[in-house]
């Protein structure tokens, strides 16, 4: 049996070739190999321990239960199981649903995404940077900044409830441009037409993608590469001139500086070298205060385009009548060929010294004239012209009310800031409590870390720190001060604990520096996408067949446990778990059922 990374590397050696056609992909789906390194791949996420439509989770986990699935694959008699459907708010208030899959579909479609990605990727297009391998919202965002120097219209695009109105017979059929397997393409349009359950009741799907399916970001990303391929053929038609005009007083000026330039080095006199270098930086000072070159130049367009999911921006050089007739030329091709719908509420035209609102950053193109000096000694503008990424004190607030740490007050129609006690920590433990704080600021921290104005952050992390203090001086009915002059060890608030040895440690409020990080290096396209095997550790606990607290050799089911902190310690189970800090352990039927009855030694 061929393990999971040469089947990879194998499909993915033909990927960027668009002409080649797959075949007989299904029968890749008996190999028992690609569902042990899917398991291995997702077992650790937490939703997996919440019940799909078919009451099961990943807990019982078994080698049995992975044979059991191939082998209905294998007659063509596995049928995806309606979704579950939950709603989870979203940022403008309104909520969006959540489909919750069966673990075991979760399994089979983590297997065929990952059969996808090995075709796929290596056709997709460097403008594409959502859900794919070495990729994120940060590449996307480094991208626009060094590549739409000069832009002077946005066009911000978002596509009107993308991931629900996927058209499924569009979708098969780009499948089939690529894919020459019935039986593969049989399976994919199971888990589209699967369904979703919602207050006991089935609902069927007639289009979008898999509620909630771990197969669906790859779908959506093979569906809007046609988009992607649009656009980049439209650069082709739209772009034109080398470079734009130089307006003819900068040309005069150009050439004053020359015959100055020219006299400067055959000039001895001391004093009329100082003059002549007088008269170049006045030139240069002149040249600063004028445009480069012919804004309004009809000769000279540019249209670049990066994509993030269902979200794109578009930074064009030419007029606003050029801007419109993309936005329409687009929303044509999207209707007429993926039939999909521009969300008009969101698709805006913004002038580029207004603030494009772009994966939760606000993109904006500086004008400015602040000069430096080259390393040949000319006098060039640094900054104009340049992409700027910001953080909006908006995004910092909101953020700060979802955490329910933030109260705003008015003072002679100002607002103030004020942090107010997170009562929802207020029965933590003190460590639990810091933990909390530290890791919501390093996780908004680590996200607009590459903002041109990070050091905003700082507000951010003050009313966080007075809000802990409150935190804790609500919890301990004590005062700010107190709490201060308790835990503040070497002007950092800090925490004690002991470990699982009885090891007395410490840890401290976060404290890291603001200062703009370094943005993601360009990403190269790899000519195909090299897929490494990792080791099956929770599948080679179950071909061990050797129970882990009882020791019996029989046939073995992995118990699974959300999070390492719902292990108390009170069972014998629990207390091996946490010795080995880990969230699964593979028993035998006996001990598996003796741990969720409570009643194991």
């Amino acid at each position: 049996m061929r393990n999971s990374s040469k089947v990879l590397n194998g499909l993915s050696k033909h990927g960027p070739q668009a002409d080649y056609r797959y075949e007989r992909l299904y029968r890749l789906l008996f190999n028992e190999e690609m569902f042990f390194t899917a398991y291995q791949r997702i077992y650790a996420k937490e939703g997996n321990m919440t019940e799909g439509s078919d009451g099961k989770t990943i807990d019982e986990m078994s080698l049995d239960r992975i044979k059991q699935l191939i082998e209905l694959l294998r007659t063509e008699t596995y049928q995806p199981q309606p979704a579950r459907r939950v709603y989870i708010p979203k940022k403008n208030g309104k909520m969006r649903p959540l489909g919750i899959p069966s673990f075991d579909d979760k399994l089979v479609q983590e297997v065929v995404r990952t059969m996808l990605e090995a075709i796929y990727e290596g056709q997709f297009l460097d403008c594409s940077h959502g859900f794919r391998p070495k990729r994120s919202c940060h590449t996307a965002l480094t991208k626009i900044q060094k590549t739409f120097t000069g832009a002077k219209w946005f066009i911000e695009g978002d596509i009107k409830g993308f991931f629900d109105n996927i058209d499924h017979e569009v979708l098969i059929n780009i499948l089939k441009e690529r894919i020459s397997d019935d039986r593969f393409l049989r399976l994919i349009r199971k888990f589209l037409k699967a369904g979703y359950i919602e207050d006991w009741t089935f609902h069927n799907t007639y289009s979008g993608t898999p509620q909630g399916g771990i197969v669906s970001p790859i779908l959506a990303n093979i569906y809007l590469d046609k988009l992607d391929r649009y656009v980049m053929e439209y650069v082709k038609s739209f772009d034109r001139g080398l470079i734009k005009r130089r307006l003819s007083f900068q040309r005069t000026l150009d050439s004053r500086k020359l015959v100055v330039k020219r006299k400067l080095k055959v000039v001895e006199d001391a004093n009329e070298r100082l003059e002549l270098v007088k008269k170049i930086k006045e030139i240069d000072k002149q040249k600063m205060s004028i445009p480069a070159c012919d804004e309004m130049d009809s000769d000279y367009r540019r249209l670049k385009y990066v994509r993030y999911a269902d979200d794109f921006l578009i930074g064009v050089i030419g007029s606003k009548e050029d801007s419109k007739r993309i936005k329409e030329d687009i929303k044509t091709f999207l209707e007429s060929k993926l039939k999909l719908e521009l969300s008009e509420e969101k698709t805006l035209i913004t002038h580029t010294e207004k603030p494009a609102k772009f994966l939760g950053y606000e993109v904006t193109v500086n004008k400015s004239n602040l000069a430096k000096r080259n390393i040949d000694g000319e006098l060039v503008r640094t900054y104009n012209k340049k992409v700027y990424l910001s953080l909006n004190m908006d995004t910092i607030k909101k953020k700060l009310f979802d955490f329910e740490v933030l109260e705003i007050k008015r003072n002679e129609g100002k607002e103030v800031w004020k942090a107010r006690e997170r009562s929802k920590s207020l029965h933590n433990d003190d460590l639990e409590i810091l933990q909390t704080y530290n890791y919501t600021i390093r996780g908004f921290h680590n996200y607009f870390a590459i903002a041109n104005n990070s050091a905003l952050l700082s507000r951010f992390r003050y009313i966080m720190q007075y809000s802990m203090y409150k935190t804790f001086a609500a919890k301990y009915r004590s005062s700010v001060p107190e709490i201060a002059r308790k835990y503040v060890k070497n002007g950092v608030f800090t925490v004690q604990y002991a470990n699982k040895n009885g090891d007395v440690k410490s840890q401290s409020f976060y404290n890291e520096s603001f200062k703009r990080r370094n943005p993601a290096t360009d990403v190269q396209l790899d000519a195909n996408l090299t897929v490494y095997h990792s080791k099956n550790s929770l599948i080679d606990r179950l071909k061990a067949e050797k129970c882990e607290i009882c020791g019996a050799e029989e046939t073995l089911e992995m118990h699974h446990v959300r999070k390492l902190k719902d292990l108390k310690g009170k069972t014998h189970v629990e207390k091996v778990m946490r010795a080995r800090y880990r969230k699964t352990i593979a028993l035998c039927k006996s001990c598996h059922v003796k741990t969720h009855a409570g009643t194991i030694d």
